[in-house]
């Protein structure tokens, strides 16, 4: 009888995919509710054949080189910038993520970010919680309206079109950015208007980041982004945290050149810059952007299946990134 595989857990997973995996594997998880320290993950790699692990998780190339019998890596997340792809390919190892179920999720999540800093409904829930409220005023926590407005989108993949599906019901004007424009069939589908990021930037009332982390796109968002703006705009990102200078963000909200954002992503996540916190026009979330109950079920269950796919069944996994190791 084969012995069953070995698989290393960074975290605690929703129990669809952890019933699924100990049904098939021997699993050896991280149950506390902080990241595995790279010494750990070092020493329990060893003997493990497969590696289920989270965006908060570097993999790089001496991790995976500790790794001896690795056959898979499969990262809890859509991204998989926190793995080195080019060893794991190297040495033959798939990569694989969770695409395509957290799209309506985060592009909900995204909206709710924007109506929420625009309208100030953070901000009036702490200032009634506090016994503020003394009784309506006619310049009374005043926000920005939404609907009708000029929404920015930088990058139209599958979250981006999402968004976009959300702010028609807005009646609001599509205009978006990508590194390679969409089809004309998809630009009436969307009720979308192709701009330079500069263009867009000038134009937009809401600017909402859905890119990729890339050489191209990080710090995409930095000071001179920031003077391009509407001083009356808001910025939104839900994509990764390092796509925006942080320190220019800082600056721009001191100096008044855009009018607040919201956030669920950092430069340095965990960690947040101490002057945002005290900001009433920074609206901050951690990291929040898959976080229903539905989607993380979907998620969970995705990892475990690409897990079963390699070292049980030995096939391919459906959701690979490096798909030219099979070559």
């Amino acid at each position: 009888m084969n012995a069953r595989p070995k698989v290393l857990l960074t975290r605690t997973l929703p129990a669809q995919g952890m019933d699924l995996l100990e049904g098939h594997c021997d699993l050896d998880v991280n149950r506390e509710d902080r990241v595995m320290s790279r010494e750990a993950l070092k020493e329990k790699i060893k003997d493990k054949d497969g590696l289920i692990c989270l965006l908060t998780d570097t993999i790089d190339a001496a991790i995976i080189a500790r790794a001896l019998r690795l056959k898979i890596i499969a990262n809890y997340a859509v991204g998989f910038n926190n793995i080195d792809l080019v060893e794991a390919s190297k040495r033959k190892i798939p990569v694989t993520n969770t695409p395509d179920v957290l799209t309506e999720a985060t592009a909900d999540l995204t909206f709710g970010l924007l109506i929420s800093i625009a309208r100030r409904i953070v901000e009036a829930d702490r200032f009634l919680h506090a016994g503020r409220f003394k009784g309506w005023a006619p310049e009374l926590l005043l926000g920005a309206d939404i609907y009708g407005k000029i929404l920015g989108i930088i990058g139209m993949g599958r979250i981006g079109r999402a968004v976009a599906k959300r702010a028609r019901g807005f009646d609001m004007k599509i205009i978006y950015n990508d590194a390679q424009r969409l089809p004309a069939t998809l630009e009436s589908e969307y009720g979308a208007q192709y701009r330079t990021l500069r263009e867009l930037l000038r134009e937009s009332d809401f600017v909402s980041i859905h890119a990729p982390l890339n050489d191209r796109t990080h710090h995409l968002i930095s000071d001179n982004e920031f003077r391009i703006m509407k001083n009356t705009a808001y910025l939104v990102n839900a994509a990764r945290g390092t796509i925006v200078d942080e320190k220019a963000l800082v600056k721009a909200l001191e100096e008044k050149e855009i009018a607040g954002c919201g956030l669920d992503v950092y430069e340095n996540e965990p960690s947040v810059a101490a002057e945002l916190l005290h900001m009433p026009n920074a609206l901050l979330v951690p990291h929040i952007g898959s976080a229903s109950i539905e989607t993380r079920a979907k998620m969970s269950l995705m990892v475990a299946e690409n897990i079963v796919a390699v070292l049980v069944n030995h096939k391919r996994p459906a959701n690979i990134v490096n798909p030219d190791i099979y070559d």
